[in-house]
């Protein structure tokens, strides 16, 4: 596999082998996001003894006091008042304030886990699978309006055109979406690519499987890459170049 080395200019300067036959695995990649993604769900469940804080009980025995048998009404757990009387049915699921059926368990494991060798096959499956431009001396854009005008020589980018998303939104105020065009890497944090519209941007410390192919889609996904990210990368991936 031939990848082309660009220079700031959006030229070719160079050109690396690398020694690697890969079929893309679509279904590596979307199990590495949803991995990913399962990460920051937050545990969620109801109060332990929700709809069982009351008097109620039920009393089947016949010839006992309080007994619910033979006294011609369901024998279900009903609340205990006074002089002996009862009360609303309460405790069970079909019952009003009745607790739930089913309630969600704040322990229950929603954290979909991953191997490790496989989560470095879907982020190595994800690179090469986008389009990949790889980049020399990217650290040196400090400015964003250096990073817009080179993301402009790779990428069709619009920094201005926003995507109306519905009357709805418009009127609470979240009118517009910004589509991503574009996801920039680099070995170390540079200034020029933290604050453009369509850009998603990382170091490869950071660098998750979702930032290069976000929902698990890498087809028609943008990569623009630093050239000693994408040596350091793939030398902590296992491939020799």
């Amino acid at each position: 596999m031939n990848i082309n080395i660009y220079n700031l200019e959006g030229k070719v300067e160079s050109s690396i082998e690398i020694p690697l036959n890969i079929d893309i695995r679509y279904d590596v990649i979307r199990r590495a996001v949803l991995s990913e993604e399962s990460k920051t769900y937050q545990p969620k469940g109801n109060y332990r003894w929700a709809g069982m804080d009351t008097s109620a009980k039920f009393v089947g025995r016949e010839g006992i006091y309080r007994s619910l048998k033979d006294q011609g009404q369901a024998r279900l757990p009903r609340e205990l008042l006074g002089g002996g009387r009862y009360g609303r049915v309460r405790i069970v699921p079909h019952s009003v304030k009745g607790r739930r059926a089913h309630p969600p368990k704040p322990e229950k494991i929603i954290e979909e886990k991953i191997n490790k060798k496989e989560w470095n096959m879907a982020l190595l499956h994800s690179i090469f699978g986008a389009n990949l431009f790889v980049v020399k001396d990217l650290e040196k854009l400090n400015k964003t309006k250096d990073g817009v005008v080179l993301l402009e020589k790779f990428v069709k980018l619009d920094v201005y055109r926003k995507r109306i998303t519905g009357v709805r939104r418009k009127r609470k105020n979240r009118a517009y979406k910004e589509p991503i065009r574009a996801t920039v890497v680099t070995k170390s944090e540079v200034k020029g690519f933290s604050n453009i519209a369509g850009v998603r941007y990382n170091t490869i410390d950071k660098l998750q499987v979702k930032d290069i192919a976000p929902g698990g889609e890498i087809k028609g996904r943008n990569l623009i890459i630093s050239y000693d990210a994408f040596l350091d990368l793939m030398s902590k991936l296992g491939v020799k170049l």
